[in-house]
């Protein structure tokens, strides 16, 4: 019985008080009240396209709408090949047909909220890494009607990560609050990576572990995140995200 309350009291400390504080401050926040009254236009994050520039890949996040955004975003992938004067831009939603190529603004706001850039990569990589990263979006498991679930997934997060773990030259990790990232793709319960240096274990993204050079050490529970990042210092910080030491 010790252990067990241990168990919970730490459970308390590390994942519910950051998710009710994060939830605390979302509700002194003004939104709006429906994804019809909701910002969709460009945030300016990214520069405009330009088929002059380099080969460009985006892992792009940005907090979801309503009460779930406290602990919640969503993540989608951004591409341009060297001499194209326009992005691409990859989702996958709950709802409509499968994987959204241009259904939205490259650098859209989501539901008002502003995107942020969790991976950059240009120029030669970039142009070198994009065929297989549209292989990956290919070779989701997950992309016909009806193969959304908002949780614990397969969700948006799940298809993003899937990319990420199937090119791991993408070398990035989606934040902590991307909810639905630790669910593995053909119901897996273990897998690692194709290059072998991140490996993970989950109850159908429940319940997990992630450890190796790009995710550090981390643990999940009911689709939060709190771990430690080893290569590039930081805490990740249930429901808040990523802080850097």
């Amino acid at each position: 019985m010790r252990h067990l309350k241990r168990l919970l009291l730490l459970i308390l400390v590390v994942y519910l008080l950051p998710a009710l504080a994060s939830a605390g401050w979302w509700s002194l926040q003004s939104r709006p009240s429906s994804w019809r009254e909701a910002e969709w236009g460009t945030s300016g994050v990214l520069p405009k396209a330009d088929a002059s520039e380099d080969a460009k890949i985006y892992i792009m996040s940005a907090s979801t709408g309503g009460l779930k955004g406290a602990v919640a975003s969503h993540s989608w992938i951004v591409t341009k090949a060297k001499g194209d004067a326009a992005y691409n831009r990859y989702d996958k939603v709950g709802w409509g047909s499968p994987i959204r190529r241009n259904n939205y603004v490259a650098d859209a706001y989501w539901y008002s909220n502003t995107p942020r850039i969790v991976k950059e990569i240009s120029g030669g990589e970039a142009q070198r890494l994009i065929p297989a990263v549209e292989a990956a979006i290919q070779s989701y498991p997950y992309a016909g009607v009806g193969d959304y679930r908002i949780y614990p997934g397969p969700n948006s997060n799940s298809f993003v990560a899937h990319v990420l773990r199937t090119v791991p030259d993408l070398d990035t990790v989606l934040p902590p609050d991307a909810v639905g990232r630790d669910y593995l793709s053909g119901g897996r319960m273990f897998a690692i990576d194709a290059d072998g240096r991140d490996m993970h274990a989950t109850l159908y993204g429940l319940i997990g572990i992630a450890a190796g050079q790009r995710s550090g050490f981390e643990v999940h529970f009911m689709g939060l995140v709190a771990g430690i990042d080893v290569t590039n210092p930081g805490l990740k910080i249930p429901a808040i995200g990523r802080i850097g030491l």
